[in-house]
């Protein structure tokens, strides 16, 4: 991800704020976005420029990115709203002092929304008919007068009355009070602090949402999911929600703030447009404030779950480059198997009966697995999948092969299987053949195959098509591309979609090495990159440290040590005597290295213990072994499940409230937080993560709801929080 250089306030004005915020030290965010103005990526920030950033991380300089552009958004917003008050006649000098202190965007626009342009008010109404002197006198509250008296004063033949008079004076204070930032900051913090949202079937109750039809509680208090579900229940109809607070209690106080002054014979009329003003004007404000904020919290939440699910799917271990046999499974219209080779090319495909008839093809399983004889199999773990599965494994047995079956998930296969992506690679195959093969590749490396289907579309969000989605994309955008740079790139062998998420390079310049690549043949060595027209001196930079050629004319080049620092390895190997391939050959020799004396004005010890780990073990894989799940042969369907039953499962999605666990059983089961261990539970994240192996226990199977309630514990019963 690259960011353009910000229009307006100058960084160094920005550096401070955003270290404050973020609590880093000023010079570490001053260089990151100097970085990021001249056009580096976070990965290669990350990995090769510690030095000029005190060793940010990625989640620290990607906040740093996002608050610099938050920044620079509020900084424009302000002057835009500054321009409209100002044209408005509206920009007093005590207003001009609270807009250039608000640092938040909500209340930004919370202070603007009195002022917007809209349909005439009835305050602006009232004093096209004169009352605003009589509205001033309310709010005067002298002792002195009579509001009847006085409003007879104001009798015209638009106002034909005492009554009318004084309705529309108090409509002209209702506004100026809900105008006043004091008064709507006060009103939004007892709404904060102490507002109950409250929930209601609506006619139509859906009983997806029966848990919400009677519900209430502090909207302080309510988690992230809780508040997403009110939401989308809210959405389709099926709730009608509110969020108020202590009205009374802030009517109350709320007088109290506006000098309220029972001696005055104005008391009761400016009380009555306070009462107005509250539940009119400010009431409703800092409900769409507060709904809007809880909003954004939730989003960011769910957003950041699905993050952590979408890596730890990202990163699961690869089987490695063996041949696979992938596995559609069809009732219908039989199970649509592919052959893939070590490199993922589609060699074979056939369809085979193995689930819905009362004879299986077994021995045509079993006769092709013999002939062929891959590494493993993938069964895909929709409808039928667990019989394919248990098929699958007899047929293995009756080939006389050791290999594994392993269930992969096909959340999004039918979607790349229809992709244009998926056409381009397999042309003269239908999209069940490609979805067969998809699988098989999925088993041999899930990141390469995965960055190949929409990170919506696998199915480890938590409410990921309710929350803000251009701040998803950017969210699985950023996971991926950290993913993809964190475990290197073949040049010679990766796809368009996945070179186009190394850093730097982009879907462009990803099909222009593909192009290069089938025209020229493979690469020999990272300098040949330059030879692709757009892949400059700069790109050259970002990319390179992320792309590997493997037994290439550079021994360096198979590794994560940068270009760059070639010259540095070479004089360390002159050094010690040696070659650059004789120290990656022997590590013992890196060990010996005193890396101190190569510390120079740009290259400090973070840098040089990168470079010795790396020669250590260069190019390595940083995701575990693969292990295949071993799922029970006597628990097939829900029904097969009984309480108390201990059980292997794979995790397939992480939420705020627990864990979802794959038991083989076509629904997965939930492990509530307060099941995941004997301890204190800060967070499910903190305990698994989307694609570990896990060991529960049943606690309740619900057959009518389809609901399957498990638990991690070994101990007593604990709250997780």
């Amino acid at each position: 991800m690259t960011f353009p250089r910000p229009q307006g306030t100058p960084v160094s004005d920005l550096a401070p704020r955003i270290a404050i915020d973020l609590q880093l030290s000023v010079p570490a965010v001053r260089a990151a976005v100097e970085l990021f103005e001249e056009g580096a990526t976070v990965p290669f920030i990350a990995r090769y420029r510690k030095e000029r950033t005190q060793g940010l991380d990625e989640v620290q300089l990607r906040a740093v990115a996002h608050a610099r552009e938050a920044w620079q958004d509020l900084l424009a917003r302000r002057q835009v709203i500054e321009t409209a008050l100002r044209e408005q006649g509206k920009l007093t000098a005590a207003r001009k002092a609270v807009l250039d202190q608000i640092t938040d965007r909500a209340a930004l626009e919370d202070f603007y929304a009195p002022f917007k342009q809209k349909r005439k008010t009835r305050a602006e109404m009232a004093r096209e008919r004169g009352l605003q002197p009589l509205a001033d006198l309310i709010k005067r509250q002298g002792r002195k007068g009579s509001p009847i008296i006085e409003a007879q004063r104001f009798l015209r033949d638009d106002v034909q009355d005492v009554d009318a008079a004084l309705a529309g004076a108090r409509d002209i204070v209702a506004e100026e009070l809900a105008q006043d930032q004091r008064f709507r900051e006060f009103v939004h913090e007892q709404m904060a602090t102490y507002g109950t949202i409250t929930a209601k079937a609506s006619k139509d109750a859906d009983p997806r949402f029966a848990d919400y039809a009677d519900h209430d509680e502090r909207i302080a208090r309510i988690p992230s999911h809780r508040y997403l579900a009110i939401c989308r229940g809210e959405s389709e109809g099926a709730l009608r929600v509110k969020v108020r607070p202590d009205v009374d209690r802030t009517f109350h106080q709320l007088r109290r703030l506006v000098g309220l002054d029972r001696a005055s014979p104005w008391a009761d009329v400016y009380e009555q447009a306070v009462e107005d003003s509250l539940g009119r004007l400010l009431l409703p404000a800092a409900e769409r404030r507060v709904r809007a904020a809880h909003k954004t919290g939730a989003d960011d939440e769910a957003i950041e779950v699905f993050g952590r699910n979408l890596e730890a799917l990202l990163l699961a271990s690869p089987l490695g480059p063996v041949p696979v046999l992938g596995i559609d499974p069809g009732i219908r219209t039989g199970c649509k198997c592919a052959l893939v080779s070590d490199t993922g090319e589609l060699l074979n495909h056939e369809v085979i009966h193995l689930v819905g008839r009362r004879e299986p093809e077994i021995g045509k399983l079993a006769g092709w697995l013999r002939r062929s004889n891959p590494g493993a199999v993938a069964v895909g773990n929709g409808t039928g999948g667990r019989e394919a599965l248990a098929e699958t494994r007899k047929a293995v047995m009756e080939a006389g092969l050791d290999i594994p079956v392993v269930a992969v998930s096909e959340s999004g296969a039918s979607v790349y299987s229809a992709s244009d992506g998926a056409r381009e690679e397999m042309p003269d195959v239908d999209l069940t053949v490609r979805g067969a093969a998809h699988l098989a590749r999925r088993l041999q490396d899930p990141l390469a195959e995965l960055v190949k289907v929409p990170p919506g579309s696998l199915g480890v969000g938590q409410y990921q098509h309710d929350v803000d989605q251009k701040k998803l994309e950017r969210r699985l955008e950023e996971v991926v591309e950290s993913c993809v740079n964190r475990v290197g790139v073949d040049v010679n062998t990766a796809s368009a979609p996945l070179l186009r998420h190394v850093a730097g390079i982009g879907p462009k310049l990803a099909d222009r090495i593909v192009e290069h690549r089938s025209s020229q043949g493979p690469f020999h060595t990272r300098k040949q990159l330059s030879d692709i027209a757009g892949l400059g001196k700069k790109t050259f930079e970002q990319c390179a440290g992320f792309l590997r050629v493997n037994g290439g004319e550079e021994p360096l080049d198979a590794s994560a040590v940068h270009p760059e620092r070639y010259r540095l390895v070479q004089r360390i190997a002159k050094d010690h005597g040696c070659t650059v391939a004789t120290l990656l050959e022997e590590p013992r020799r890196v060990d010996a290295l005193r890396l101190e004396q190569y510390v120079s004005d740009d290259i400090g010890m973070a840098t040089l213990t990168d470079i010795a780990d790396e020669l250590k073990r260069p190019g390595r894989d940083p995701r575990t072994q693969f292990e295949a799940p071993k799922f029970r042969e006597d628990v097939n369907a829900i029904e097969d499940l009984r309480e108390g039953m201990v059980l292997e499962g794979v995790v397939t999605n992480v939420a705020n409230f627990g864990a979802f666990v794959d038991l083989g059983v076509h629904q997965d089961g939930l492990v509530h937080f307060s099941q995941l261990a004997d301890r204190f539970v800060e967070s499910p994240h903190d305990v698994v993560q989307a694609g570990q192996r896990v060991k529960v226990r049943v606690l309740n199977v619900d057959l009518d709801r389809k609901r399957i309630s498990l638990s991690m514990r070994e101990g007593t019963p604990r709250r997780g929080r």
